[in-house]
């Protein structure tokens, strides 16, 4: 099996046979093992890792080898080599152990072996799916007739409705939540510090700060100091007070009413826990109020008051349980998304039950997203509130295979601000054309997710196929903001997304409910129209800039936890794919650290591919961060059992007991219970404490 493979790299990578490499860059061409400079280094143990790959038949198999042997020794990449080592040794026993488990997979292998074995494999469109076919198989199926692809997606995704929502909602202004998350991190300079308009304690709190390591990394958090024009916090949150200013002159919102914005508080250092609500109220403060919005402020110390003074006394009180530790584990805003966007979801409940029963739903946005309202009436008859009302959300139906599902979920799309004038149904992702080389080779989201994008998001209620009223569409492909939940469906179902996903926690927070009942199953219905426009690149492009080289680690990262987690999950996995294929489903990969180790490689095959001295320190510092933050990842999931199966199983646990506590709650308050009444006037002081 480590034949077939290294023929493959062998092809793509080594310049020394007849027909140029396919991924673009030739890697005997990057070791030159007598260069010494720190990016000399780290680009001859990249380019040495792919010749052990390409096999001992290459010309500078045993040079690599001795290269690495050496620099093993050395304390300052000693953890780079056996990084990069470990991951040959990982990638040759993933194939093997595929090939034995898998004979589709084992016979593509061997196909793709004869194609590289001919006199002149060349670049193209053929030899690219075959290559796929083996790295990339969920983007070899979208390679070719993607109109074809489009439709078929459609097909896959239809549900036949058999009972509208009988009471839907009919007053979003008052019976929505409308949450959201802020993501805050320290300045990007320290030198910048004396400048920040802030008091002495809280500039000296950050000078200390700015020396601790980072625990968490997001793609593009507020910059502590960033200007008021370019804050987040401010800017999404000012768009949807102009929104709801529209609703109430077009008479969807009474003029009184206030739209309820809950925000979690996340952050990148355990030294931001004490400073960050004072930084957020400063920055309020200094900003033209919200006229139509009342909004709270959850930070870690909040969730933790929750838990200590509301929750823990309900378990042990109607439940009779002093453990709290699966409750604390996943109740709370601090970490990878995952944590703060279950938190956002769940707080929705507890709000129904112990501060505002009127409310049924509730809303996530990004605050770089807004509500074009002119566009929205123009072009689909509704503003923005006016799409919450339809009967489909909360409607039970039949999907494609005859199932019962209840859509209780809801999702919409994007638009990029760029893209405006053409339409709101404009794709925010393009279907790549023509596909790159490099990094592509070995694994190209962009192409299955331009195809869901088409077949999911840009879908509309306008044939007797999918007619809006009778049949329509479920979604798997979603984005962070523009979903929507019943609370109804979440206390019935209990979603969540595991506190170890730190990339694409919308799309995974389905994953963990798909076969959860036995009589029917919690999907997102697809609302034509509910469309807000992207702005991030408007206004956030430092903050983007500085989160690139994390965000990159991070979507491999996506692909190891993903590709385990499906794995965990007490359902096959054949079927999990079935239903979250091509997009999501391709970070799920069969080939997981392959994958990772591929891509990391051939992307920093490419930053030194050329004598460019910024793009080759960039280079060095990729290649430390992902050694940093994938060694551990991938030792922890590199054991038998799967360890995910245990921690979904206690984060089950966890939101099993939140939600057990809120139904005897919500119990004991209908027949006048005096311990829960008294419970319900301290989360309102709580919340109360949490207003802006």
């Amino acid at each position: 099996m480590e034949k077939m493979l290294s023929t493959l790299i062998r092809t793509l990578v080594d310049g020394t046979q007849k027909t140029p490499p396919l991924a673009g860059f030739n890697v005997g061409d990057q070791f030159i093992p007598d260069q010494g400079r720190d990016t000399d280094v780290a680009r001859n143990i990249n380019a040495a890792f792919l010749i052990l790959l390409s096999g001992c038949s290459h010309a500078l198999y045993g040079a690599a080898e001795r290269y690495l042997d050496t620099f093993e020794t050395e304390e300052k990449w000693q953890n780079v080599v056996r990084f990069m080592k470990n991951g040959a040794a990982l990638i040759n026993g993933e194939i093997r152990n595929l090939c034995h488990e898998d004979d589709d997979f084992k016979n593509a292998l061997e196909k793709t072996e004869r194609f590289c074995m001919q006199q002149e494999p060349s670049w193209g469109v053929g030899s690219l799916k075959k290559i796929w076919e083996v790295l990339f198989p969920e983007g070899a199926d979208c390679l070719l007739a993607q109109a074809e692809k489009i439709q078929s997606l459609r097909a896959h995704r239809r549900v036949h409705i058999t009972e509208p929502n009988a009471s839907p909602i009919d007053n979003p202004s008052r019976q929505i939540l409308f949450l959201t998350n802020l993501l805050v991190t320290i300045p990007g300079d320290s030198d910048s510090l004396e400048y920040l308009p802030y008091g002495s304690r809280m500039v000296e709190k950050l000078r200390q700060v700015m020396t601790e390591k980072q625990r968490y990394w997001f793609d593009h958090p507020i910059q502590i100091g960033v200007s008021n024009d370019n804050n987040e916090a401010i800017y999404g949150l000012r768009g949807l007070d102009n929104a709801i200013s529209f609703e109430k002159e077009r008479g969807v919102a009474q003029p009184t009413d206030k739209l309820t914005c809950l925000l979690s508080v996340s952050v990148t250092h355990d030294g931001l826990h004490g400073i960050v609500k004072d930084y957020l109220r400063e920055v309020y403060d200094s900003t033209e109020p919200f006229s139509h919005l009342n909004i709270y402020l959850f930070s870690e110390n909040d969730t933790d008051r929750i838990t200590t003074e509301i929750l823990l006394p309900a378990m042990e009180k109607y439940l009779g349980l002093r453990d709290a530790g699966s409750l604390r584990r996943v109740f709370g805003v601090d970490g990878e998304y995952g944590r703060h966007y279950s938190f956002l979801k769940a707080i929705s409940a507890l709000w129904q039950v112990l501060i505002d029963p009127m409310v049924k739903g509730s809303f996530k946005l990004d605050l770089d997203q807004v509500f074009d309202q002119a566009a929205l009436v123009k072009e689909t008859g509704n503003s923005a509130l006016e799409h919450f009302k339809t009967p489909l959300w909360g409607a039970k139906g039949e999907d494609a295979e005859g199932n019962p599902v209840e859509l209780g979920l809801m999702a919409g799309a994007l638009v990029n601000a760029e893209d405006v004038s053409r339409g709101l149904f404009t794709p925010d992702v393009p279907i790549p054309d023509p596909i790159p080389r490099g990094e592509a080779l070995a694994f190209f989201s962009p192409l299955p997710m331009g195809v869901s994008t088409r077949a999911e998001m840009m879908a509309r209620y306008d044939t007797d196929r999918l007619d809006g009223i009778h049949r329509c569409l479920q979604r798997i492909h979603v984005t962070g903001g523009t979903t929507a939940a019943l609370i109804k469906s979440l206390r019935h179902y209990r979603p969540f997304t595991p506190t170890f996903i730190g990339r694409a926690e919308d799309q995974a927070y389905l994953m963990g409910s798909l076969f959860t009942k036995l009589d029917e199953n919690l999907r997102y219905l697809h609302k034509p129209g509910l469309i807000m426009r992207h702005d991030k690149a408007v206004f956030a492009g430092e903050a983007i800039e500085g989160a690139k080289l994390g965000k990159y680690i991070g979507d491999l990262v996506r692909i190891l936890f993903f590709s385990y987690y499906v794995r965990a999950l007490p359902w096959p996995s054949n079927e999990i794919k079935k239903i979250i294929d091509p997009f999501t489903g391709c970070f799920a990969s069969k080939l997981p650290f392959t994958a990772v180790y591929l891509r990391l490689s051939f992307h920093l095959a490419e930053m030194f591919a050329h004598d460019d001295v910024p793009k080759n320190v960039e280079g060095i510092q990729l290649l430390k961060l992902g050694v940093e933050r994938l060694e551990k990842v991938i030792g922890e999931l590199n054991q038998t059992p799967n360890p995910l199966i245990e921690k979904y199983r206690q984060e089950k646990e966890g939101w099993d007991l939140f939600y057990d506590l809120l139904d005897h709650l919500e119990e004991a308050l209908e027949r006048g219970d005096a311990f829960a009444l008294n419970l319900r006037d301290r989360a309102g002081e709580l919340v109360e404490d949490c207003r802006v």
